[in-house]
């Protein structure tokens, strides 16, 4: 008759004493590291010099900026909805930003381009851009500025629907574009999903 041979407990201590040790070896392996991301809008050809009027009048140009990350916006003052909604969901995404880190707040400048020159004179920029933030600089220029400056961000618009009242509207796209201190496009905010997550996405790409 056959009988069943158990193995020593030697031979059992053995085999456990090697997974343990080979448990240790892999537990002390640090895994490698991933590489950075890379921001969304990474060797985009978006954004570039411009020369543009600020609220007291004075030349402002993209260059003046270097060094800074910069956050851009487009739109107009007599914008009904869109435009106060994307500027205040921008103003209370920063808001949010220096109150976690005002040191990464500090290297934030946050601008709005108006792409309606006709109205939106210095004063009335100027005017727009304090109802929201005070960090906020106010631009204009003439026509031909602001087409130039507009083809460089690839932002769309032209003008829309006349109303009742003798003033109109302007059709454009509402893309809050956010530049790193060279001036390279890194990502959009979403104004779109509130300020909080404008605040995280900023706080993700500045540092």
């Amino acid at each position: 008759m056959n009988h069943y041979a158990k193995p020593s407990q030697t031979r059992i201590f053995s085999a456990m004493a090697l997974a343990a040790a080979f448990a240790v070896s892999a537990c002390g392996q640090t895994a490698p590291e991933s590489p950075p991301e890379e921001p969304p809008l990474a060797g985009a050809t978006i954004g570039g010099e411009f020369e543009l009027t600020g609220s007291t009048g004075e030349t402002v140009r993209w260059s003046d900026f270097d060094g800074q990350y910069r956050i851009v916006y487009f739109g107009f003052a007599y914008c009904p909805d869109i435009c106060p909604n994307d500027m205040s969901q921008l103003a209370r995404g920063l808001k949010k930003v220096g109150e976690s880190s005002s040191a990464i707040a500090a290297k934030i400048q946050p601008m709005f381009i108006s792409i309606d020159p006709e109205r939106d004179t210095p004063e009335v920029v100027g005017e727009f851009v304090a109802a929201f933030s005070d960090d906020f600089i106010g631009l204009t220029g003439t026509p031909e500025q602001v087409k130039a400056a507009a083809d460089t961000f690839r932002v769309y618009y032209e003008r829309g629907e006349d109303l009742n009242n003798g003033q109109y509207l302007m059709n454009h796209s509402n893309i809050a574009y956010l530049f790193g201190p060279s001036g390279e496009p890194l990502a959009t905010l979403p104004t779109d999903q509130g300020a909080d997550a404008v605040a995280a996405e900023i706080e993700k790409w500045v540092n």
